[in-house]
């Protein structure tokens, strides 16, 4: 299988896992939140032929927790018809590629203010065209038990470079509890994020 098809089983793996355990005595975590973007011009370009996702500046692509927000990410662009290449891909003309961004803040029991921890690099993501890089990671230690806001940003380029789509999909759950961590919410926000796509350009769901 290699090196990669075993990081990619592994990781895929982590997700089921605690998906079992999501579904037994784990808290809830709040709906998934999306928006999506769409080139009025292209769309029909989307959910099929070849595609190849890829770790953004300073993302370690090997790396357990960047591979659990990709398989997820894998995953439903399968479900919604791409061929998914393996990992290394290049870039070609007839290749689509998705770059994926997580981005986590707390928010703090005592005051609810939003507190962005390492969050990755890349561009802004206010509207469709902006584009966005990658960057997964945070630290919770010594912080009050609040609320974990993670975030899932991502955008399809089509070979000639230009953005077909957009999304952003967000969930919030008790700090500390499973579904604040990596593997488990990297599934519901994949799913959220690509829910009916590509959806209608600017509208916001509600993804449970």
């Amino acid at each position: 299988m290699g090196f990669s098809g075993t990081i990619r089983r592994s990781a895929w793996t982590a997700v089921a896992a605690l998906a079992l355990l999501a579904g037994g005595c784990v808290s809830p975590a709040g709906p998934v939140e999306a928006v999506r973007f769409v080139s009025p011009d292209r769309a029909g370009e989307l959910g099929r032929g070849p595609i190849r996702v890829v770790a953004g500046e300073g993302m370690d692509n090997a790396s357990l927790e960047y591979r659990s927000y990709a398989v997820a990410v894998e995953r439903e662009l399968e479900r919604i018809g791409y061929q998914v290449l393996p990992v290394g891909a290049r870039q070609a003309p007839d290749v689509q590629t998705a770059t994926v961004r997580v981005e986590r803040s707390v928010l703090a029991a005592a005051d609810q203010n939003r507190n962005p921890v390492s969050v990755g690099v890349g561009g802004g993501t206010g509207g469709f065209g902006s584009g966005v890089g990658l960057g997964i990671g945070i630290n919770l230690g010594g912080r009050p038990k609040g609320q974990v806001a993670t975030e899932m940003l991502a955008n399809i380029r089509a070979g000639d470079g230009t953005i077909l789509w957009e999304g952003r999909a967000s969930v919030e759950a008790k700090e500390g509890s499973p579904m604040a961590e990596t593997q488990l919410n990297a599934a519901k926000l994949a799913q959220g994020l690509f829910t009916g796509f590509p959806g209608e350009s600017g509208e916001t769901i509600s993804v449970k």
